[in-house]
């Protein structure tokens, strides 16, 4: 693997200046993610052969933007995702007259082409909506679902202990019903506004002509062979020869590419039926060493579920994501709740008492995240008691020392048998893809999109895709100490997420379209990038490029290579135990003002901007 450069940003002290202003889970986190992260952080300046040279005059001119901290500027229409080729696929269809929904259909389709171990036809997403004809903000679910034959011991050995992570994730045990191309077809249906059938066009060409691997998908791919080599077809498209693909390496996909002409003429019911789906189910089957339970009855049976956004409150703000299964709206919500009632703008971004009030604000919501947020279709979740202003005006009362809290547990919403659920105890790592749109008519669309691990499953269906290892987000274990735990597996539910595509609005119009990969970080990363913008002032790619501070369960990590570095002397004394670790978001966020579309991408990724 080639060596890791961590990318430079500014400081703390020289933004905030400018701007004017548990448990076994924290032990699978400690060994599991680390590896995965390290891999994941690839220089700017490396993200493609040849540099910016290797892109379109647009994309290369974004691409130094984004490496001098400079937002695009646009004012009619704007995109950001993870990948340039992605981006310019998107741009077109915005530029021709398209929706956010058609753009994303585009962009999504390329990523899955282009960055295959984050997201892809595989796989599944959660999409928020802001409708400027009718100032309604919709969220659509494609999340996965696990199979109608999943036990409750699917991921628990013999003698009914946890599996080790990776020996449940690599094969068919691990892969849920996905959700990402009946999600892409909900959407075009509600919002679309070109031909469907032309929105699949460049992702088709890039398939059949080829594109150059970017250092950063070359880095991953060298960094699990292991892995990847387990599974034949997979082996032979990554590592062909037994070799992993080397950067700038011409890559071609002619069975991706037929795929996406099935899906172009038959719609995503082309997906879910016929040969397409029996490929699925064969794949899920055939890998004999850790087969699953997946039949053509699942897939035929899949639907994308309509939920009702979750929105919170923040400093003259609401605050809209995506709710059960999805942690991540309930989450950044509460976290910016029990922010609500402190003086976050008067504050520095490098002062430790800034993060005190952050970090444990976060450990707060994490303990109730880990007690009550599952798939609200096989339990009832508390979402209004969670979000509540007076329950959180008094779980905020518990920030007001002046040191770390010594421990955190979770609260009592208004539920009444809420706490008879367990801690969960599952595993969530750093992958995934994030989507940010506004079009012409002002429509915003904010999407975060998985195959959950990098390379998911590891399996790669006959139709040129991976297919994603959704199922081990669900908690392995069902029970602690007798009493059941939320996010436990059953057939049909979908698996507790962290994704948190989020739009932020005032006065009932978005001013921010929001989100990243990241794991559980996703939570911490959404958060601190909406602070920075709406308390700190910041602009958008000024917000994404803030070195990450991120407490979840008790240790803080804090960004290598940056500024938080010379935050952990303070955040040790203040009775935090810290980690200096690579910390690889990819935030992609739009914001909306009367200037215009400002855009930003994270400069940990290789993604840009495109507007106009």
């Amino acid at each position: 693997m080639p060596p890791i450069a961590t990318p430079i940003r500014p400081s703390l002290h020289s933004m905030f200046l400018a701007a004017g202003l548990v448990s076994g889970l924290a032990l699978l986190l400690a060994t599991a993610a680390p590896a995965q992260e390290a891999a994941d952080a690839v220089a700017p300046e490396a993200a493609f052969s040849g540099g910016a040279a290797a892109l379109s005059e647009a994309a290369a001119a974004s691409f130094a933007k984004k490496t001098a901290g400079t937002p695009i500027e646009a004012a009619t229409w704007m995109v950001a995702a993870a990948n340039p080729l992605a981006v310019e696929a998107g741009a077109a269809v915005l530029a021709d007259g398209g929706s956010a929904a058609d753009a994303m259909v585009a962009v999504q389709t390329v990523l899955g082409l282009v960055e295959p171990q984050s997201s892809g036809l595989g796989g599944g997403a959660f999409l928020v909506w802001y409708d400027a004809e009718s100032g309604e903000v919709t969220t659509l679910d494609g999340r996965e679902t696990a199979p109608a034959a999943a036990t409750p011991t699917l991921f628990q050995t013999g003698d009914g202990e946890p599996m080790q992570f990776f020996d449940a994730v690599v094969g068919g045990r691990s892969v849920g019903v996905p959700g990402t191309p009946a999600l892409l077809q909900a959407a075009h249906d509600r919002w679309g506004q070109s031909d469907w059938a032309g929105l699949f066009d460049t992702a088709i060409a890039l398939a059949e002509g080829g594109f150059a691997v970017s250092p950063r998908k070359a880095a991953l791919i060298a960094g699990d062979a292991d892995r990847l080599a387990r599974h034949g077809p997979t082996a032979d498209y990554f590592l062909p020869g037994g070799t992993p693909i080397a950067a700038g390496t011409t890559l071609t996909n002619p069975a991706y590419a037929e795929t996406l002409k099935t899906l172009a003429a038959g719609g995503a019911a082309a997906f879910y039926t016929g040969p397409i789906a029996e490929g699925i189910v064969e794949t899920v089957h055939g890998f004999t060493d850790n087969p699953g339970v997946m039949v053509l009855g699942d897939l035929a049976a899949y639907r994308v579920k309509e939920r009702p956004p979750v929105c919170v409150a923040y400093h003259g703000h609401d605050v809209c994501g995506m709710g059960p299964p999805s942690s991540g709206a309930l989450t950044v919500g509460q976290i910016l709740g029990l922010l609500e009632g402190y003086d976050i703008h008067s504050r520095a971004p490098d002062d430790p008492e800034t993060w005190r009030l952050i970090g444990d604000a976060s450990r707060l919501a994490f303990a109730d995240r880990g007690l009550y947020m599952a798939d609200s279709d096989f339990l009832a979740v508390p979402v209004t008691g969670l979000v509540d202003p007076t329950y959180l005006g008094e779980r905020a009362e518990l920030l007001g020392g002046d040191d770390a809290l010594p421990e955190v547990a979770p609260g009592n919403p208004g539920f009444d048998h809420a706490s008879l659920w367990a801690p969960d105890e599952s595993l969530e790592l750093p992958s995934t893809s994030h989507i940010s749109i506004v079009d012409a008519d002002g429509n915003a669309l904010s999407m975060t999109t998985t195959i959950e691990n990098s390379f998911g499953s590891r399996l790669m269906a006959p139709g040129g895709f991976l297919l994603n290892n959704e199922l081990t987000d669900f908690s392995f274990r069902t029970h602690v100490d007798g009493r059941p735990i939320a996010n436990a597996i059953a057939p049909g539910k979908r698996p507790r997420s962290s994704m948190a595509p989020t739009i932020v609005l005032r006065d009932g119009a978005p001013v921010l379209v929001v989100g990243s990969p990241g794991g559980s970080r996703i939570i911490g990363y959404v958060a601190k990038t909406i602070i920075a913008h709406l308390d700190w002032g910041m602009d958008v790619q000024a917000a994404i490029d803030m070195p990450h501070l991120v407490n979840r369960f008790g240790t803080y990590d804090l960004e290598a290579g940056t500024d938080a570095e010379a935050l952990q002397g303070p955040l040790a004394k203040l009775g935090y135990e810290t980690e200096i670790r690579d910390l690889t978001s990819g935030l992609q966020a739009i914001s909306i003002g009367p200037d215009g579309l400002r855009g930003g991408a994270d400069p940990r990724r290789e993604g840009i901007a495109l507007g106009d």
